[in-house]
């Protein structure tokens, strides 16, 4: 029996899938672990009320369990490999699981911010450095040969890393980092990752009013 799965819809464009990273970090699981799911799409300016009855949060992703709405993906993605124990996606050690965790908002206050001499660029690239390190040690993927929960985390934060960064400020992980690269590159063109991400525009259209206010 296919799983209910509630995502943001794209911003001006209720019928795509929109810009959530959260929301892709669930839908990766789903077709990593091939569960079948059908896809509600959430305009978030204009809640529908079933979504707002069973979810008064109003927050994206939602998975219904056994007639129970869950949100939350670290909740989520939990108990998903808890009930599809296969593929295992857990196999990280768990010293592996914070890998590349501040990443995320070390790039959101950098894409913010106004000041280039606030440090934010520099707080960004000392993150990805360690990853750099941590991959180099332990790659292609966070924790070896296989893709883990850590990586479908990182996935979609690195993807709206690459795509915001590029359009708002014209920058790019740099080029001696050839270790992330590699990792995108590995993880983006997966066949899961081509199926779930939002299109670039509406990535930058989800950014816009964060980064002009």
């Amino acid at each position: 029996m296919a799983l209910e799965v509630a995502v943001k819809a794209a911003v001006g464009a209720p019928h795509l899938l929109g810009d959530c990273p959260f929301s892709q970090r669930v839908l990766l699981t789903l077709e990593e672990k091939k569960i079948p799911y059908n896809r509600h799409l959430i305009n978030l300016s204009d809640k529908p009320a079933w979504f707002l009855q069973v979810n008064p949060g109003g927050k994206v992703p939602i998975v219904k369990f056994d007639e129970k709405w869950v949100p939350d993906s670290d909740v989520i993605v939990g108990i998903l490999e808890e009930k599809y124990p296969q593929p295992s996606l857990t196999t990280t050690p768990p010293e592996f699981t914070s890998v590349g965790s501040n990443i995320f908002s070390a790039f959101s206050t950098f894409l913010k911010s106004k000041d280039s001499s606030d440090g934010s660029e520099q707080a960004l690239l000392t993150e990805l450095k360690a990853l750099e390190e941590h991959l180099k040690a332990h790659g292609p993927y966070v924790a070896g040969e296989k893709i883990s929960a850590v990586d479908l985390s990182l996935a979609p934060k690195l993807y709206h890393l690459d795509v915001a960064l590029d359009y708002f400020k014209k920058w790019t992980v740099p080029a001696d980092l050839t270790n992330v690269l590699n990792y995108k590159k590995l993880l983006f063109s997966r066949e899961s990752f081509e199926k779930t991400k939002a299109e670039k525009k509406y990535i930058i259209a989800g950014w816009e009013p964060k980064v002009n206010p």
